[in-house]
C-alpha cells in the first residue's frame, strides 16, 4: 500500500530523515511516535506529498509518486489522500457542509453530487444538524469531526493525521479515536497518525518508533498483539 525507501530530508545543515524504510499494509492503522524533534510531522508530510524528500523513494498502491510532477501530484494527493490535522484548519467563512465539500471542488465534482456526498459524511458523523454551522458555531469534538469528513470527502484510500486528538478534551479524544477504527473497519482506509497520545498509539495495529531521523523500532500494538 505504502512503501518508502531509503527516505532523507534536511533543512539547510539539520538531517531531519537518515534513510527511512518502511511499509504499510492496505487498511492498517499506524501510529508514529516519538520525542519532539525525531522527524515524525516531516515523515508525514512526505508521505502525505506535501513535501518532497531529498532522496528515496515513495509508492503509493503502486503509484511511484517520487516521478509524478507537480500538477500530476497534487491531482493524487487530492484524489487520493486525506488530511486530518491537530487544529482542524477549516475555513471559517464557510459551513460545516460547505468546508466538506471544498475537496471534491478542487477535483471538478458537480455541486449536486458533492453536496450530496457531504451530506452522507455529515449523518454519518452524527452533525447533520450541524450542516449550515459555521466552526466558530461548533464545539472542539464537532470541529474535528467535520475534519475528517471533509478527509473523506473524495473516497482517499489512506488518511494522514498529524496529532488530530491534540487539542481535545478526553471524551472527545476516545469519540475520534473510535471513529478511525469504524471508518477502516467500514471503508477500509488505511490510516497513519503522528502522535504523542498513548491511548491511540495502543489501539493501533502497529507502532513505528521514531528517534533522531530514524525508525527506531517497529512494534505491534500491545492491544492488538
Amino acid at each position: 500500500m505504502i512503501r518508502l525507501r531509503n527516505i532523507t530530508k534536511s533543512f539547510g545543515d539539520l538531517q531531519v530523515l537518515k534513510g527511512i524504510d518502511l511499509y504499510i499494509e492496505k487498511g492498517e492503522i499506524v501510529s508514529i511516535v516519538g520525542p519532539s524533534g525525531a522527524g515524525k510531522t516531516t515523515l508525514l508530510q512526505i508521505m502525505g506529498t506535501l513535501d518532497k524528500p531529498d532522496s528515496g523513494t515513495i509508492e503509493i498502491d503502486g503509484e511511484d509518486i517520487s516521478k509524478l510532477k507537480q500538477t500530476a501530484l497534487s491531482k493524487f494527493r487530492n484524489k487520493n489522500i486525506g488530511f486530518v490535522f491537530q487544529f482542524h484548519q477549516l475555513l471559517p467563512e464557510f459551513t460545516a457542509l460547505e468546508n466538506i465539500m471544498i475537496p471534491a471542488f478542487i477535483a471538478g465534482t458537480g455541486k449536486s453530487e458533492a453536496k450530496k456526498r457531504a451530506e452522507e459524511l455529515l449523518a454519518f458523523m452524527g452533525l447533520t444538524d450541524r450542516a449550515n454551522h459555521k466552526p466558530n458555531q461548533l464545539s472542539g469534538g464537532e470541529k474535528q469531526r467535520v475534519a475528517v469528513a471533509r478527509a473523506l470527502m473524495n473516497r482517499p484510500s489512506v488518511i494522514m493525521a498529524d496529532e488530530p486528538s491534540g487539542s481535545l478534551d478526553s471524551r472527545n479524544k476516545e469519540e475520534l479515536h473510535r471513529l478511525f477504527f469504524e471508518l477502516r473497519d467500514k471503508l477500509g482506509q488505511t490510516f497513519v497518525i503522528v502522535t504523542h497520545d498513548e491511548s491511540l498509539a495502543k489501539l493501533s495495529d502497529r507502532i513505528v518508533h521514531m528517534k533522531d531521523g530514524v525508525i527506531d523500532s517497529l512494534t505491534a500494538s500491545s492491544d492488538n498483539s
